[in-house]
């Protein structure tokens, strides 16, 4: 989806409603309150109503969209600038280029980001590669990060080679939170689990299946690729994050990593996918409402 198509098919209200009404109900309009299939529109409101209850609806009703007042040719735009920016792009650009406030910018992204959450994540095997990273300001007195005087932020970062990509916003790097998020990633079927060498990766693969099929790259040795054993895969998705925070976001606070993670995530599983921008819109109208007070709560 390029701009020229997104100006040409959706310039409209009613072409972004009609999209989204095939993306919400691709079997045809039902209720969300009942789910009767019994529905007629009422189109001076722009609504349905139910026959069996009664119930008023939009297509944006319940969605990342209810209770807008933006233009939806507004965010069909949003969505175009944040899926097809490599690095990510700020909620200042967002706020330029569609000509509105800062706060509207800010929350808008948001909302989208809120959606790229809602993903069905298949387990990882094959070849698969666990590490983590720090972001976050230098500090001139060191903190161990997890401590509660750093302000480094600690990223766990799994990629299957030739597969998707996770990332967990972690509060430390202990075997038992390791352990977790491989467990809830990793089939036990893996043929091979590739760290380096931080101590509490063997503790927390211990009495696991993972345990016969862990490799060890031995970066303090300044050893970076034996054969097939090494990390760059996830080290390169590590790289573009940190390029997306310096270059674009610039500043992330660590209540909201959550949610960039999530967006780079999404946006680097799809990234050979041509319909990442409809992907993107069946998410957000299946995605629950985001309140503005729920997201500064």
């Amino acid at each position: 989806m390029t701009l020229t198509d997104l100006t040409q098919m959706f310039s409209t209200d009613e072409q972004c409603r009609n999209v989204l009404k095939r993306l919400r109900w691709p079997a045809g309009v039902e209720c969300i309150r009942c789910k009767d299939k019994r529905v007629f529109e009422v189109p001076t409101q722009k609504k349905f109503e139910c026959v069996e209850c009664g119930y008023q609806f939009s297509v944006l009703t319940q969605t990342i969209f209810h209770d807008t007042h933006l233009p939806l040719e507004t965010w069909f735009m949003a969505v175009l600038l944040l899926v097809e920016a490599r690095k990510g792009m700020s909620a200042n650009q967002v706020k330029r280029t569609l000509g509105v406030s800062y706060k509207t910018a800010w929350y808008l992204c948001h909302r989208i980001r809120a959606a790229m959450k809602e993903v069905e994540r298949t387990m990882m095997d094959g070849t698969v590669e666990v590490d983590e990273t720090y972001i976050g300001a230098s500090e001139k007195t060191y903190r161990k990060p997890g401590h509660g005087d750093c302000k480094k932020q600690i990223v766990v970062g799994i990629r299957q080679r030739g597969g998707d990509l996770r990332f967990f916003h972690a509060q430390d790097v202990k075997a038992g939170t390791l352990a977790k998020y491989v467990r809830d990633t990793v089939s036990e079927d893996v043929d091979v689990i590739v760290t380096d060498e931080l101590n509490a990766y063997p503790t927390a693969f211990k009495g696991t299946p993972f345990a016969d099929r862990h490799k060890t790259i031995k970066h303090k040795s300044k050893v970076y690729v034996d054969g097939d054993i090494h990390t760059n895969t996830v080290e390169s998705a590590f790289s573009l994050l940190k390029r997306g925070i310096i270059g674009t976001w610039h500043r992330i606070s660590a209540k909201h990593l959550g949610a960039y993670l999530a967006e780079m995530e999404f946006r680097f599983n799809r990234r050979k996918n041509p319909d990442l921008f409809m992907d993107t819109l069946r998410h957000m109208v299946t995605a629950p409402v985001l309140t503005f007070q729920k997201l500064t709560a």
